[in-house]
């Protein structure tokens, strides 16, 4: 309705930098290594959350895997620079009612997302944190999966890829059913390989590969359920919803 516009605005202008900035720290870090990609592309869509997210095209073959990992985790990194600023500041303004969630999604904790939720709760900033979960996943074609590539070769990446596809859908089905519809689309759109570069041996170096390290870590703080024990001696919300 016309007369509600204004109440989304903040939500989908919050999701749009976060997407934006996602995507843009791709696309200038490929610029920067001369990787030719297209602009980013925005996905609208006019029921849930408004969006199947954003992407751009990679239209030259990466140079070496120091290229690849740099390309990858610039996005989700940029992505989180907007995301945890808009969660926290949309918690401390925001009022927490029953109900179900936007879009009928279902809102799940996490170790990182219950720490936030300290402070108070905003939907576009939980979707931030999750759209970087799941690019950061590692598996085929997502930026955790390049990420994994460039951290472990393309033989180990391809086995890690499996085994984090095996495990999403394990966590959807058993623990939390709202990642289902995300576990689908990844499994189609994903796969369980990624491009190779042309230089597909040279090491990343020490400091790529903490970086990388750092990057999976973010991704279990994100998505890993709250501990049962800590439910009622911490205050922090339940396990997914």
């Amino acid at each position: 309705m016309p007369s509600r516009f204004a109440a989304g605005l903040p939500y989908s202008l919050a999701l749009l930098l976060i997407l934006g900035a996602h995507e843009l720290g791709h696309y200038f870090t490929a610029k920067a290594h001369g990787i030719q990609v297209s602009p980013p592309y925005f996905i609208p869509v006019p029921f849930a959350l408004g969006t199947f997210g954003a992407f751009i095209r990679i239209k030259s073959l990466t140079p070496d895997r120091r290229a690849l990992f740099d390309m990858a985790v610039a996005g989700p990194l940029a992505g989180l620079v907007f995301a945890i600023p808009a969660l926290l500041i949309g918690l401390r303004f925001s009022q927490v009612v029953s109900g179900p969630a936007p879009g009928g999604v279902p809102v799940g904790s996490s170790v990182l997302l219950a720490l936030l939720a300290k402070v108070s709760l905003a939907f576009a900033g939980w979707l931030g944190l999750i759209v970087t979960a799941l690019n950061l996943l590692p598996i085929g074609q997502l930026d955790g999966g390049h990420i994994a590539h460039a951290l472990f070769g393309s033989r180990h990446a391809h086995v890690l890829s499996v085994i984090a596809l095996i495990s999403l859908f394990v966590l959807a089905l058993f623990r939390w059913p709202g990642l289902l519809f995300w576990a689908v689309i990844v499994f189609f759109i994903a796969g369980t390989r990624d491009a190779p570069a042309a230089d597909d041996v040279t090491p990343i170096g020490r400091a790529r590969r903490a970086l990388g390290y750092f990057a999976l870590l973010l991704l279990l703080l994100i998505i890993v359920p709250v501990p049962s024990l800590l439910y009622g001696s911490a205050g922090l919300p339940s396990s997914y919803l």
